[in-house]
C-alpha cells in the first residue's frame, strides 16, 4: 500500500502544517513516510502545496506527478491539481471558498465547508485541522486517535490552543458522519 496526499491552499492556510501532521500519525503507526513541502513565493499568498507520502514499504521515489488524494483549500488549487489526481482517490473541497466541483465522476469528493466550521468553531486558523480531520475520518489512512494524539503533540507548546483544535477535530470528524446520513 502506498497512498499520496496533496494539501494545497494559499500561503498561511496552514498547508505544509497539516501535511506534518499527517505524516507524523502516519509515522507514529509504524508506516514509511515523506513529508516534501513546497516553499517560495507561494509562502505569501500563491498556491501552496505539500505531498505526504504514506507506505508500508520503503518509498522509491519522492516524485509523484498523480497523487491518490487531495485536500483543496483554494479554487486555484482545486483547479490546478483535481485534475492528476487518481480515480478512486478522495478530493476534499473546502466549498467555503470553492463554488465549484472537481467535474470528475470518478473520485470520491468531500465538500465540507472548511472555513465556516472554523469560525463556529472558535478560529479561522484552525481551518486546516477541520480538513485534516475531515479527510482524515474519510480516507482512514491513521487512526483518528493517532491524529488527535499527534495534534496534541503539535501543540505542545502552545497548550492554550489544544482544546481549540480538539474541537476543530471534532467537527471537522462530524461533517463527515453528516454526509453520509
Amino acid at each position: 500500500m502506498q497512498k499520496e496526499v496533496m494539501f494545497a491552499g494559499f500561503g498561511g492556510q496552514g498547508i505544509l502544517f497539516s501535511a506534518k501532521i499527517l505524516a507524523h500519525a502516519a509515522m507514529e503507526e509504524g508506516y514509511e513516510v515523506m513529508w516534501i513541502p513546497s516553499y517560495g513565493p507561494e509562502m505569501r499568498g500563491g498556491t501552496a502545496y505539500c505531498m505526504v507520502i504514506i507506505s508500508e514499504k520503503h518509498i522509491g521515489s519522492p516524485i509523484v506527478k498523480n497523487p491518490m488524494h487531495l485536500v483543496a483549500m483554494n479554487r486555484p488549487s482545486l483547479e490546478k491539481f483535481a485534475p492528476v489526481v487518481k480515480p478512486e482517490g478522495i478530493v476534499l473541497i473546502n466549498s467555503t471558498l470553492i463554488p465549484v466541483r472537481s467535474g470528475r465522476s470518478d473520485v470520491d469528493e468531500l465538500v465540507i465547508p472548511v472555513n465556516d466550521i472554523a469560525i463556529k468553531v472558535g478560529s479561522l486558523k484552525s481551518a486546516n485541522i477541520v480538513a485534516l480531520s475531515s479527510f482524515v475520518a474519510r480516507s482512514k489512512l491513521v487512526k483518528m486517535e493517532t491524529l488527535r494524539h499527534c495534534v496534541e503533540e503539535e501543540f505542545s507548546k502552545k497548550t492554550k490552543l489544544i482544546p481549540l483544535n480538539m474541537k476543530a477535530m471534532e467537527e471537522g470528524e462530524k461533517a463527515v458522519v453528516n454526509l453520509k446520513e
